[in-house]
């Protein structure tokens, strides 16, 4: 068939995510062949730089001999086990690795299939060890106004974004929101870190003082946003939520979904702020974009509760089919030996400091209005006004304008509204940089005449 007859299959049957199927007439999906590194190849053979790591889940490049080899040996043995009775070498291997890089707090692993179920999974430990031990008044959670935890009903009802999670309102479990330390648009109407003092971090000590007897958890994504808007915050708020949430005896879930597995510079981003969190949500990087595998690892003093006689109803009732898939986990293990083996974290730090210097120059153009990174992450916030940061209306499309002329040059740089970001993996070159953030400040100085 042809590349057009393809197309129009997909036209036919498919509904993309994120996608309103009407644009598809004028910029119809595009047929990926194959990837190798940083580079997308579709059916004509152009490439693409995938420089949002495949939604944020590529850490090693594409199309990695080591985890491919890995995944074809574990197909030689089995391809799948229920994991209520059975386990498997893989799995067990997977867990004592995680918790080993984890923060020290956390003992035990609970595998499932993706981000959001990572997310409802510690919600509902969360919510049941205070049943488990007598406290029944705390089932609520709170979170911040900007936080994107999954799409599943729980995920989203500890969510703040309205585009993604607003219409679903009715069915959504109760929670309090406290202000995002959104340092370019600040919630307090102050400068920016240190210079503000962290007033932001008072709503969530009063939300805290005022209805701790009712909260189970805080759940927040740590230093990042990411479909918040790639709103990046300083470590010292994550560090005070910690303190807060001891303090009043609330768990404290760590949503590292998007943020785990070196993005930002460290293994976990929570690294950075040197917490001890109640939880921790993996998914996306944990098996380099190869397979879905999602994991939740908390303390021993959470999986004690649940630890009892049968009959004292304390088990956690909660699984998904494919909990511990043996190609999943042996593709995050061969990732997770890449990092040992290249050192990759130290390789992507000098790296990072190029990326960083450059898209400082970002800061020129008249219609980006914030430049803000941390790692591997960067992003540019695009305004129409740049002395009230007035953003473009959702009629103009700005993000989207730069996406279409991206895809002439070889770029994939999906935007998420007014926001143009890069989510690199570890194997980015200096060279391949250097063409992206060339192009990229092209097509937005551009798109300003």
């Amino acid at each position: 068939m042809t590349v057009n007859t393809w197309i129009k299959k997909d036209l036919r049957y498919l509904w993309h995510p994120y996608t309103q199927m009407k644009d598809c007439r004028g910029t119809p999906p595009i047929l990926i062949e194959r990837a190798k590194g940083m580079k997308l190849y579709d059916s004509d053979g152009n490439h693409y730089f995938d420089t949002i790591s495949s939604w944020w889940c590529n850490i090693h490049g594409h199309n990695r001999p080591e985890i491919n080899r890995a995944i074809r040996e574990q197909l030689k043995l089995f391809e799948h086990v229920m994991f209520a009775g059975f386990t498997h070498r893989n799995a067990i291997t997977l867990a004592e690795r995680l918790v080993s890089i984890a923060p020290e707090s956390l003992s035990r692993v609970f595998f499932s299939d993706n981000g959001s179920t990572a997310v409802e999974t510690a919600l509902k430990m969360s919510f049941q060890y205070w049943r488990n031990i007598g406290k029944r008044g705390k089932k609520s959670f709170v979170h911040l106004d900007y936080a994107y935890h999954g799409d599943t009903l729980g995920a989203m009802s500890v969510g703040g974004v309205d585009l993604f999670g607003g219409l679903f309102k009715p069915l959504f479990f109760h929670s309090f929101k406290v202000p995002t330390p959104y340092c370019y648009r600040c919630p307090a109407g102050k400068y920016r870190y240190p210079a503000c003092r962290l007033e932001c971090v008072k709503p969530l000590e009063k939300t805290l003082e005022d209805n701790h007897g009712r909260i189970a958890a805080m759940i927040i994504e740590p230093l990042v946003l990411a479909a918040g808007g790639m709103i990046i915050y300083p470590a010292e708020y994550l560090k005070k939520a910690r303190e807060l949430t001891d303090r009043y005896g609330v768990h404290l879930i760590v949503d590292e979904v998007a943020t785990g597995f070196g993005r930002t510079g460290r293994m976990f981003a929570s690294e950075h702020a040197r917490i001890e969190p109640d939880f921790l949500c993996l998914s996306k990087g944990i098996t380099s974009g190869y397979l879905p595998l999602g994991a939740t690892l908390t303390t021993e003093k959470v999986y004690r509760a649940f630890y009892d006689d049968y009959f004292k109803k304390k088990t956690f009732y909660h699984g998904h089919t494919y909990t511990a898939n043996p190609i999943s986990c042996s593709a995050a293990i061969a990732s997770l030996d890449i990092f040992e083996k290249e050192k990759a974290l130290k390789r992507a730090g000098k790296v990072m400091a190029y990326f960083h210097k450059r898209l400082e120059d970002f800061r020129g153009i008249d219609i980006v209005g914030d430049v803000r990174y941390i790692g591997m992450i960067g992003a540019l916030e695009l305004v129409k006004d740049r002395s009230t940061k007035r953003p473009f209306g959702l009629k103009e499309r700005k993000g989207m304008e730069v996406y279409r002329e991206a895809l002439k040059r070889g770029l994939l740089l999906r935007p998420l509204g007014n926001i143009i970001y890069f989510y690199l993996p570890l194997c980015a070159e200096k060279n391949e940089l250097e063409y992206i953030l060339d192009q990229t400040y092209d097509i937005i100085w551009n798109s300003t005449k």
